[in-house]
């Protein structure tokens, strides 16, 4: 079984794909999650996010670009961004405690990102948890 952290990553790779201009993934999440063994209520945890950061997706970027120092959104790697979608949605909607949020996408990055990515993640959630 799937933990949250795994659910978590999912829609990390979810958002990327939709970044890198998928138009027609959400033919394909129930696909997508299946493959990646995301079942029963962590599927449902990691539609519920995905869904999130998609209907709400203008006030999550606009959050992240008010806390980007010296960076264009528009430069941000797309697993970058995609991280930083998920958690600042997380941190603006969610109950989890910004720390928590901020941790799991610290521990994403290092799977995902550069050497440079989870400092550089941590910094703008932080900005934007501070915010809130």
């Amino acid at each position: 079984m799937a933990t949250r952290h795994q659910a978590r990553m999912a829609v990390v790779s979810l958002l990327y794909a939709f970044d890198l201009g998928n138009g027609n993934l959400a033919e394909h999440t129930d696909e997508i999650l299946e493959e990646k063994k995301i079942r029963n209520k962590q599927r449902d945890f990691a539609l519920t996010l995905y869904e999130g950061v998609m209907n709400n997706i203008t006030p999550v970027d606009e959050a992240i670009v008010k806390h980007l120092k010296d960076w264009d959104f528009e430069r941000l790697g797309s697993i970058e961004r995609a991280t930083l979608r998920l958690a600042t949605y997380e941190i603006l909607y969610g109950e989890l405690d910004s720390a928590v949020v901020i941790n799991e996408a610290v521990e994403i990055t290092k799977a995902f990102g550069t050497e440079q990515s989870p400092k550089f993640i941590n910094g703008v959630l932080d900005a934007i948890s501070k915010d809130k």
